[in-house]
């Protein structure tokens, strides 16, 4: 029963795809009424790394004459997500006016050096596609299934092309100089539809590489829409200047990277077509950027399916060991009714005399005189042994401090920071208020989270701290909220260096690294430190049901399996199993298909959810055996658990790097490799957290049911 009612829940959620919500943010236009296009970006996902489109020398700049009210090469205000993210948007010269059909505009012609042809062949090379934007949706490369049953989006459009020379073999790379831009419109809902308005619901992008000659007077191709020679990013060398640079050589290189002041000119031009589509609805037009919507359901519930069928498996072994632990706290084995530890009475070592029949046994021919009576006290004594082994013998030592205990604390604090940002984010983003129509919503959004939940991260990690024994609350204060966003931000700033000597838009502006240092050093501390003074201040430590003795108990020699960092590893794999088939579509929007958009998050909602029962179920298990091995040190143990399956997720992103990516370069490769060890690092303190306060939830209810003297 309980099965099929999360099922229906599972199937609920997930309909709460990444959409607009209805009725927000519409925007209508009316006949003659100008458009705005604004440019973006250009990106691959063969590269980590992002160049804003007006800084790519090769296409034509910003004039600063206004189209649609705003000033061409005008920045547009971002969120700071869309500034992590890389975004860099701008007003662009395209005139685009509801309703107008435009065959072809010309745009611009723009001179090209050497250089600058050797950097668009560089881009063409690694397959960079552009991304415009109108009416905030990302123009689009439309394509139809092979059955030709529907079409769907891959948002952006290649700015160039290769291909090869029918007589010498060699690649040939041609740039996209002409755009053809479909707009598709419907009648606006409500009162706007009544006086005409019109809102867009499809941005379509179609590319073509025309060449330079055979120009009408305005500048536009006289052929648009038939067969034409494509415009080839190539200047011809120097053969002079080669033949002096080596005049004893009999062979001239064909590539000149030296700028001897050739050019190439280039010109651009576009067309505007408006195409009513009522099949659309706004509130559903970004369905069509979602490719294989049906065939990934599919999986998607293979994957919850599978998630159910390991988390279910555990949670009978957990079943099993809270039983057996019950059975040995209030059973046959060794407690009373209370609680209280009993005495356990001891077999006799031989026979099947009855303890009623007390009757002496005449002396053998071995056995002196009183032998008889002493070896009845000696039985009477040996009766009644306590009977306590395994996790019992630990009730004096199981909440001993463990050691490094003033950087556990921060951790646990920091974690559940995240635990609470994850969680907001996923609910937002099931109810759809987080969708790909927000850009940038989901950085921005889930920092906020992050900055806010201070309060109860310094909370729960002063309290902690004050368990601990701790006394300096305030030094502890400010590793909590220094100590992980401290490392965090460190290491996107050098890494910002080396896409800084890129040029890339992925590096954060000087700016930006300010602004997070005053969220971090203005906002977030205030609220740790107001968490902090009122969990050591107004809270009592956590009550524990036995008392610690002053003398460490020796720990016995352990179990490979219970060494090192083997719990972790062993136990870590059972959530990661849980969730690699879901990780795999995560993986893909984020590195392999960029083009794509992740929109699933019902689904990723209830497998995440699984996971963290996978982890709490895991914990368990693995707590419970290490204190059956009379070790008490489950505290930093405890977290390694919860955590491991981070471990696993990062093997994976480093299988998925050499067999599904194609990025190239050394800085892309040091991006992929750093940001996936962050993720993991993130993920790993956030399962870690859960998994440590499922293991203290745990010791405590096992030990505050029995009393021990």
């Amino acid at each position: 029963m309980q099965l099929s009612r999360l099922i229906a829940f599972s199937a609920a959620i997930s309909l709460a795809h990444a959409f607009y919500i209805p009725g927000f943010s519409i925007r209508s236009y009316v006949d003659d009424e100008a458009i705005p296009l604004q440019v973006n970006k250009v990106y691959s996902d063969r590269s980590q790394l992002q160049y804003a489109y007006y800084d790519l020398p090769f296409v034509c700049p910003p004039t600063g004459k206004k189209h649609a009210g705003y000033p061409s090469g005008k920045s547009i205000s971002l969120n700071l997500g869309e500034v992590l993210r890389g975004d860099r948007v701008k007003a662009s010269d395209y005139d685009i006016v509801m309703g107008q059909d435009q065959e072809c505009q010309y745009l611009c012609t723009h001179k090209v050096s050497r250089q600058d042809v050797k950097r668009a062949r560089q881009l063409i090379e690694e397959g960079y596609v552009a991304e415009w934007i109108v009416d905030n949706l990302p123009g689009a490369t439309s394509f139809v299934t092979v059955d030709r049953t529907h079409k769907y989006y891959a948002a952006g459009f290649k700015i160039g092309y290769k291909d090869f020379s029918p007589v010498t073999g060699k690649q040939k790379y041609y740039i996209n100089n002409h755009i053809t831009l479909v707009i598709r419109h419907r009648r606006a809902p409500g009162r706007a539809g009544n006086r005409g308005g019109k809102v867009i619901v499809g941005f379509e992008v179609y590319t073509k590489s025309i060449e330079a000659a055979h120009r009408a007077s305005t500048g536009c191709p006289q052929e648009v829409h038939g067969e034409t020679n494509g415009m080839e990013m190539y200047i011809a060398p120097n053969n002079t200047k080669l033949a002096s640079q080596y005049p004893s050589s009999s062979y001239l290189p064909q590539e000149d990277d030296v700028d001897d002041g050739s050019t190439l000119t280039i010109p651009y031009s576009y067309s505007v077509y408006f195409r009513e589509d009522d099949t659309i609805e706004w509130s559903k037009r970004w369905d069509l950027y979602f490719n294989n919507q049906e065939d990934s359901n599919v999986i998607h519930w293979l994957a919850i399916i599978n998630s159910l069928v390991i988390c279910s498996l555990l949670t009978v072994i957990v079943i099993m060991v809270i039983n057996r632990t019950y059975r040995q706290v209030h059973g046959k084995d060794g407690a009373g009714d209370d609680g209280k530890l009993l005495p356990k009475r001891r077999k006799p070592a031989s026979g099947t005399k009855s303890p009623r029949s007390r009757e002496k046994a005449p002396a053998g021919l071995l056995q002196q005189e009183g032998e008889t009576d002493r070896d009845d006290d000696f039985s009477s004594d040996d009766e009644f042994v306590e009977d306590i082994t395994g996790w019992k013998m630990l009730h004096g030592d199981i909440f001993r401090a463990p050691v490094y205990a003033g950087y556990l604390a921060p951790l646990i604090g920091s974690g559940t920071q995240l635990v609470f940002m994850a969680t907001g984010l996923l609910i937002l983003s099931c109810f759809g208020i987080l969708n790909p129509s927000f850009r940038g919503g989901f950085v921005s959004v889930g920092m906020g989270l992050f900055i806010f939940a201070g309060v109860i991260s310094g909370y729960f990690s002063s309290r902690l701290y004050k368990t601990f024994g701790g006394i300096n609350w305030r030094k502890n204060t400010l590793m909590t909220a220094l100590l992980f966003p401290g490392l965090l931000f460190t290491t996107i700033f050098i890494l910002n260096l080396f896409v800084w000597a890129q040029a890339s838009s992925t590096a954060l502006p000087f700016g930006t690294l300010v602004g997070l240092i005053a969220l971090m050093l203005l906002i977030q501390l205030p609220l740790v430190y107001i968490g902090s003074w009122y969990g050591f201040h107004q809270c009592q430590p956590y009550e524990h049901p036995t008392k610690t003795n002053s003398t460490p108990r020796p720990i016995p020699e352990q179990a490979w399996y219970t060494q090192s960092v083997y719990p972790a590893l062993i136990a870590g794999f059972v959530p990661f199993a849980v969730v690699f088939i879901e990780l795999l579509f995560v993986f893909r929007s984020l590195w392999q298909d960029k083009s794509g958009y992740y929109y699933v998050f019902g689904f990723l909602s209830i497998v995440s959810l699984v996971g963290i029962v996978a982890v709490v179920e895991v914990t368990v298990v693995a707590t419970y055996i290490m204190l059956c091995q009379e070790n008490y040190n489950w505290w930093w143990q405890s977290f390694f658990i919860g955590g491991g399956s981070s471990f696993w997720i990062f093997c994976y992103c480093v299988v998925f790097y050499y067999t599904k990516l194609k990025i190239q370069g050394f800085v892309s490769a040091l991006l992929f490799f750093s940001y996936s060890f962050l993720a993991c690092s993130v993920y790993g303190l956030l399962t870690g957290t859960v998994g440590f306060l499922t293991a203290y939830a745990f010791v405590r209810r096992v030990y505050g049911a029995i009393k021990a003297d």
